[in-house]
């Protein structure tokens, strides 16, 4: 019996052996379940791979209040624009095309008050002249002159607001190039006036036509900015 205790011993020991030269890992798995799987024997879960992220809303569209201060803003004179724009109701649902119609309305009434102005100081010479008792000649002929000088004034300023009038049929049909020469002829009529009380008559040149004068050179010049956008973006 010598010889197979032996042999068992010899047999246990090479199981020993080999035990001892197996890798740790390879031992686990045969002991027991993967350490990669959940407890009820299914692999991991895995989140999936993010994609590209979802592109930004569209900017929502201006409204009308932030249309006219952004089309003022690249305006000469933005609150000149803001304060004319805003006075005409339409404003509140017109387009850039429709804001420079406004803005040549607003500059055409200025031209319409302009010529207003100028007839009733000629007119009011004319009733202080006949009121007067035997004015001297040369008075008589001093207040002929501002007369004449201020009817031409008022024939100027008519002439503006028709230029403005053309401008609006202009921008209507979208022929952007005839509406900047019209506003800039309207601009240009109230300066005949100054120019001829300085020649003939300095310094008598009516404080309420030079305030015209600036008021509606300045509203032609918005209204030529606004009209330079809109023909820019067409």
């Amino acid at each position: 019996m010598a010889p197979m205790a032996t042999t068992s011993n010899t047999r246990k020991a090479l199981v020993l052996l080999l035990l001892a030269l197996l890798p740790l890992s390879t031992v686990s798995s045969r002991s027991g379940p993967s350490s990669h799987r959940s407890s009820h024997g299914k692999p991991p879960k895995h989140s999936p791979p993010r994609g590209s992220p979802s592109p930004p809303p569209p900017a929502p569209a201006p409204t009308t209040a932030a249309l006219v201060r952004a089309t003022c803003n690249s305006t000469t004179y933005p609150d000149l624009c803001v304060s004319a724009l805003s006075a005409d109701p339409s404003s509140a649902t017109a387009d850039v095309r429709g804001l420079s119609a406004i803005a040549v309305s607003a500059a055409a009434a200025n031209a319409s008050g302009g010529a207003a102005t100028a007839a009733a100081l000629a007119n009011s010479m004319t009733n202080a002249t006949a009121a007067a008792q035997a004015p001297s000649s040369s008075a008589a002929a001093g207040d002929a002159t501002v007369q004449a000088l201020l009817r031409t004034c008022a024939t100027k300023y008519g002439e503006a607001r028709d230029a403005l009038a053309a401008a609006r049929e202009s921008i209507a049909a979208q022929d952007y190039d005839s509406a900047s020469v019209h506003v800039s002829a309207a601009g240009e009529y109230p300066q005949v006036c100054r120019v001829l009380f300085q020649r003939q008559r300095p310094g008598t040149y009516p404080a309420e036509l030079a305030a015209r004068e600036v008021a509606l050179r300045q509203l032609c010049t918005v209204s030529l900015d606004i009209i330079t956008i809109l023909s820019n973006s067409s």
